[in-house]
C-alpha cells in the first residue's frame, strides 16, 4: 500500500510516469467531485495498475524517454492520479493533456460537507466554502482563522468544522493498492493488450495505437511530430485526428489500409514515410483550397479520400503529371465525397481504392467509381436535398459558389473581393418559415442557403424575399442560382422555390465537374481563403438554444460536439440522420457510446442507429436530463437549487393557486397549440410546481417547451409569465424574475442569459445591458491597444461606439427585428479578428464602419 502523498512525490520525481500510448485526461467536474467525496467519506476508489520497466527504453507523455532506471508507467488510474495531483498541488502534472478547468476551483462546505466548484455569487463572503487546493497547499491556518473569527461560524468551529477540515486534509494519507506488471517478457504489445483488458470504461487502443506505440519505443518523437502537424493544420482551419494522419502515413508506407500493415514497418521507414506524407497532404490541401475553394474544416468532406491521393502522389514522386491529372484527382475527390464513398466501411473502400490507384492511377479510380454507380456520374437535383451544414451537399454548394465567382447579393461584387469574410444567408428567413408551418428539415434545406458579406448579411437579415429579391440585380441572383420567377419568392411557394433552385444548382455543379474532368478550368488564378462565419442567428430560438447547450456542457467538462453532422451507416454509407449535435467519441472523449441529438427524428432511422450502438436523443430536454443524472451519479450527490426566495410581500399566494395557474398554462398549450408539455408534467410530479419552475429558470439552456412557444409566437403561455405575475412574485428571487423577464422579451439571445448576467446588467432590460457591457469592455481594450500600437484607428472606433451607444439608448422603442440587427452590429464590432485585425491594422475598423452604417440605416427604416 502506498500513500497518496508518496504517489504525488513520485510523479514530481519522475519515477511514476504516463506511457506515450495512453490517452489524455477526460474527466469532468462531476467525476472530480465524486472522487473527492468518496475519499472524504472513506469509500473505496480502486487500485492503481503500473508497468514497471526500464525508463530509458520507453517514451512517455510530456517528453521523450524517461531517465535511466526502473520507472512505474501508470496504466490504470491516470484520471484519478491526475485529478488528485491537480487538486493537491494546484497545477497539472507534466504528463497532462486535457482541460485543467476540470479540477480547478474546487470548494468544500464545512457545514454540509459538499464538494462544489467555485460559484462567485453563491459563495461570496461565505467562509464555510473552503478552497480545497489552498487548504492542501497553504495549510489550515488561514482557513481556521477565517472560520473561528466569523460570527456565523465561530460557535461550531471546534466541535464540527475543524474535524471535517482535518478529515479532508487526511486524504493525502489515504493508501492505494498498486498492482505491478513486471518482467522482461512484458513487451509494449503485451502491455497494450493488458491495458485494453482493464480499460473497460474507455476507448480501446486500436491496432493503429499498438503500431504507433511500438514505433514510439524506437522513435520517441513519432507521436509529438504528428501532434505538431495536426496542430499546424488546425491553425489553418482543418481539424484532423491522429488516426487520419496515421491512415495517410500507412498508405504512403505500405499502400494498404489496415493498420496491421504497419507491424512490419521499421521506425526509420515510418519516419521517412511520415515526412513524405506531410508534404503530400499539404499539397492536397493547397490544391483543393486554391482550385475548389475548400478552405476550412466544415467544407472538407470526404477526408478519407485524401489517403488515396497522397498514395498516388507518392507513387509519382510527389507531383501530378500535369494540371489535367490534378483536376481529374479533384473530380474523383468531389464525387467520392458526394457519393459517400468513405462514409460507411471506410477501411474496406480505402483498401480497394489504394489497390486500384497503385495499378492504374487516377483514371483507374475514376473508372472504378463510375462502374460502382453504373455510369451515373452526373449531379442531379436530388444531390442538393441535404439538410443543414453537415450534409454532403453543403460543401458542394460552397465550392460551386467559390469556383464560379458567386456575387454578393447586395453589392454585386465577387464574394471575398471586398471582404475576406462571408457568411451563410438563408434566402427565406427561418422565423418566417417556422411561422408558416414548414418542417425543420424544410427550414434547414441546403437549397435555401446562399452566401453574402457581413454588411449584406445585416441588411438582409429577416427580410421578406418577395420584396428584397426583386431589389437585387439579376446578375447577383443568377450568380447564386436563385430562380428568376418572382412567383417562387413568396413564402407559400417555398417548396417550389427549393425544387427550382436544386435544378439550377445541379446543372451548374455538373458543368463544373465536366470542366474538371476535361481539363477546361483555367490555371491563371488561385482562390484565396475566406473567413466563413457560422454563429447562430439571433432570430433563431433553436440555434440559440443549441449554442447555449454546447457552452453549458463544455463548462461541465464534456467534449465539444460536431454540429449538423451527417451520420452514415457503417456498412452501406446510407445517411441515417443529420444530427444537430454529435459526440463521435462519447460525451467524454473515449468514454461510452457515440451520442447524437437528432431533433428531426421523423427523418432519421432510429432503429438502425440504436442497432449500431449510438445513444440517440430527440429533444434537448431529454439530453440535459441524461447529463444531469450522469453528473449526480458521478458526484454522488446533486447540487441543489438555490434556496427559496424570501417573501417580497406580506401575502403569499393561496395554497394551490400557483399549481392551478401552472396546470392552466399546460392545458392551454394542449388545446390552443396541440402541444403536450409532458416534460413539464414530469418535473412537477418529481419536484413540485414551484421547484419545477425554479429548475427551468436556473437552467442555462432554455427548454424545448420555450422554443416551441417562441416559434409559435405564444410566449404568453410560457411558465415565465407566472414568475413575473404579481400574484406569485414572492415565490421567486430577483435573479429568477430577471431571467424570466429576459426570456419574455422574445429574443433567443436574451433567453440564454444567466441569472447573474441579468442581475449585473445596468439596464432594466438584461439584453440591452449585456450589449452595453460588451461595448464598454471592447472600447477599453481598443483604447489600451492604441497606447501601444499607432496603427489602431481610435477616432473611428470611438465614433462607431458613440453611434451604436446612441442606438442602444433607443432599445425599448425597437421591435424584435430591429433589436436583432443592432445585436448583430454590436457582435461584429467587438470582434477584433474579423476581416482585418482591428488592433493591428490602420484599416482594421473600416469593415466595422460599413456594417454599422448598414445596420443603423436598417434600424431607422
Amino acid at each position: 500500500m502506498t500513500k497518496l502523498s508518496t504517489i504525488l512525490d513520485q510523479v514530481d520525481a519522475g519515477s511514476m510516469l504516463l506511457p506515450e500510448f495512453q490517452r489524455g485526461y477526460v474527466w469532468n467536474r462531476d467525476q472530480v467531485r465524486g472522487l473527492m467525496r468518496s475519499l472524504y467519506l472513506g469509500y473505496p476508489v480502486g487500485a492503481l495498475l503500473v508497468w514497471e520497466t526500464e525508463g530509458a527504453a520507453q517514451p512517455v507523455r510530456g517528453g521523450g524517454p524517461a531517465e535511466a532506471g526502473q520507472k512505474q508507467m501508470l496504466l490504470d488510474g491516470q484520471q484519478r492520479v491526475t485529478t488528485l495531483y491537480g487538486i493537491v498541488r494546484g497545477t497539472a502534472p507534466v504528463f497532462f493533456e486535457g482541460d485543467p478547468a476540470a479540477f480547478t476551483g474546487l470548494r468544500f462546505n464545512v457545514e454540509t460537507e459538499a464538494f462544489q466548484f467555485h460559484a462567485p455569487i453563491k459563495m461570496k463572503d461565505d467562509p464555510r466554502w473552503v478552497d480545497v487546493t489552498a487548504l492542501f497547499r497553504d495549510g489550515i491556518s488561514a482557513v481556521a482563522r477565517s472560520l473561528n473569527e466569523h460570527p456565523e461560524t465561530a460557535e461550531s468551529f471546534y466541535t464540527e468544522y475543524l474535524p471535517r477540515i482535518q478529515n479532508l486534509i487526511n486524504i493525502r494519507d489515504r493508501e492505494f493498492h498498486i498492482e505491478q506488471i513486471t518482467g522482461a517478457d512484458k513487451t509494449v504489445d503485451v502491455v497494450v493488450d493488458i491495458f485494453n483488458r482493464v480499460n473497460s470504461g474507455g476507448t480501446k487502443l486500436s491496432k493503429g495505437d499498438l503500431a504507433l506505440a511500438r514505433i514510439c519505443s524506437e522513435w520517441a518523437d513519432a507521436r509529438p511530430t504528428m501532434r505538431r502537424n495536426l496542430d499546424r493544420w488546425a491553425e489553418q482551419g482543418f481539424r484532423f485526428n491522429a488516426d487520419w494522419l496515421l491512415r495517410n502515413t500507412n498508405a504512403v508506407a505500405t499502400g494498404r489500409a489496415p493498420f496491421s500493415a504497419l507491424e512490419n514497418v521499421a521506425a526509420d521507414e515510418f519516419q521517412d514515410a511520415l515526412t513524405h506524407t506531410l508534404h503530400h497532404v499539404d499539397h492536397v490541401l493547397y490544391l483543393i483550397g486554391s482550385r475548389l475553394g475548400v478552405d476550412h474544416d466544415r467544407v472538407l468532406f470526404g477526408r478519407y479520400a485524401v489517403p488515396v491521393i497522397t498514395r498516388h502522389l507518392h507513387n509519382r514522386g510527389g507531383r501530378f503529371a500535369d494540371g489535367a491529372e490534378a483536376d481529374k484527382a479533384l473530380y474523383w475527390y468531389v464525387h467520392a465525397a458526394l457519393r459517400g464513398r468513405f462514409a460507411g466501411a471506410s477501411e474496406t473502400a480505402l483498401a480497394k481504392d489504394l489497390e486500384i490507384v497503385d495499378a492504374g492511377g487516377i483514371d483507374a479510380v475514376i473508372a472504378a467509381l463510375s462502374r460502382s454507380r453504373k455510369g451515373a456520374m452526373r449531379i442531379d437535383a436530388q444531390d442538393f436535398e441535404g439538410v443543414g451544414r453537415g450534409a454532403r451537399s453543403y460543401p458542394l454548394l460552397y465550392l460551386l459558389t467559390r469556383v464560379r465567382d458567386g456575387l454578393d447579393l447586395v453589392s454585386g461584387n465577387v464574394l471575398g473581393s471586398e471582404s475576406s469574410a462571408i457568411e451563410v444567408h438563408e434566402i427565406f428567413p427561418k422565423a418566417a418559415l417556422v411561422k408558416a408551418g414548414y418542417s425543420r428539415a424544410e427550414v434547414n434545406a441546403i437549397a435555401n442557403f446562399s452566401f453574402v458579406g457581413p454588411a449584406s448579411g445585416v441588411q438582409l437579415s429577416g427580410a421578406d424575399p418577395a420584396r428584397y429579391l426583386a431589389e437585387l440585380s439579376e446578375d447577383a441572383r443568377r450568380s447564386q442560382w436563385i430562380p428568376e420567377d418572382p412567383a417562387l419568392w413568396r413564402i407559400e411557394r417555398y417548396r417550389d422555390f427549393l425544387d427550382a433552385r436544386r435544378e439550377l444548382l445541379a446543372q451548374a455543379a455538373t458543368g463544373l465537374m465536366d470542366d474538371l474532368l476535361a481539363g477546361r478550368m483555367p490555371w491563371n488564378r488561385e482562390l484565396q481563403a475566406v473567413d466563413v462565419r457560422e454563429e447562430a442567428t439571433e432570430s433563431d430560438a433553436r440555434a440559440a438554444q443549441l449554442a447555449s447547450l454546447v457552452e453549458e456542457f463544455a463548462d461541465l467538462g464534456f467534449a465539444t460536439p460536431e454540429r449538423d453532422a451527417e451520420i452514415p451507416d457503417v456498412d452501406t454509407g446510407r445517411v441515417l440522420a443529420v444530427a444537430e449535435l454529435y459526440w463521435e467519441r462519447g460525451l467524454q472523449a473515449g468514454q461510452g457510446n457515440p451520442v447524437l441529438l437528432e431533433l428531426d427524428h421523423e427523418d432519421a432511422d432510429l432503429p438502425r442507429l440504436a442497432e449500431l450502438g449510438y445513444d440517440v436523443f430527440t429533444t434537448v430536454d431529454a439530453l440535459r436530463g441524461y447529463v444531469q443524472r450522469l453528473g449526480e451519479e458521478a458526484a454522488g450527490d446533486a447540487e441543489g437549487l438555490p434556496e427559496p426566495a424570501e417573501p417580497l410581500v406580506d401575502e403569499r399566494p393561496a395554497d394551490g393557486e400557483f399549481e392551478k395557474a401552472l396546470y392552466g398554462l399546460i392545458e392551454a398549450c394542449r388545446i390552443q397549440l396541440g402541444y403536450n408539455a409532458q416534460n413539464m408534467r414530469e418535473l412537477i410530479y418529481q419536484y413540485g410546481p414551484a421547484d419545477a419552475v425554479r429548475r427551468i429558470l436556473n437552467s442555462r439552456t432554455v427548454s424545448d417547451g420555450y422554443v416551441r412557444l417562441w416559434e409559435a409566437g405564444r410566449l404568453d403561455l410560457a411558465i415565465e409569465t407566472l414568475v413575473v405575475d404579481p400574484r406569485f412574485v414572492a415565490m421567486f428571487s430577483p435573479e429568477e424574475r430577471a431571467v424570466a423577464q429576459s426570456r419574455l422579451n422574445r429574443s433567443p439571445a436574451a433567453a440564454t442569459r444567466t441569472g447573474a448576467q441579468a442581475t449585473a446588467a445596468r439596464s432594466s432590460d438584461p439584453e440591452q445591458g449585456q450589449l452595453a457591457r460588451r461595448l464598454a469592455q471592447h472600447l477599453r481594450v481598443v483604447r489600451a491597444a492604441a497606447t501601444e500600437n499607432e496603427f489602431v484607428d481610435l477616432p473611428l472606433a470611438e465614433q462607431l461606439h458613440t453611434r451604436l451607444g446612441e442606438a442602444l439608448d433607443r432599445w425599448p422603442e425597437y421591435d424584435a427585428e430591429q433589436r436583432g440587427v443592432l445585436t448583430q452590429a454590436v457582435s461584429y464590432l467587438v470582434r477584433t479578428d474579423d476581416e482585418e485585425n482591428d488592433l493591428r491594422s490602420p484599416v482594421g475598423f473600416d469593415d466595422d464602419a460599413e456594417v454599422v452604417e448598414v445596420a443603423l440605416r436598417r434600424i431607422s427604416r
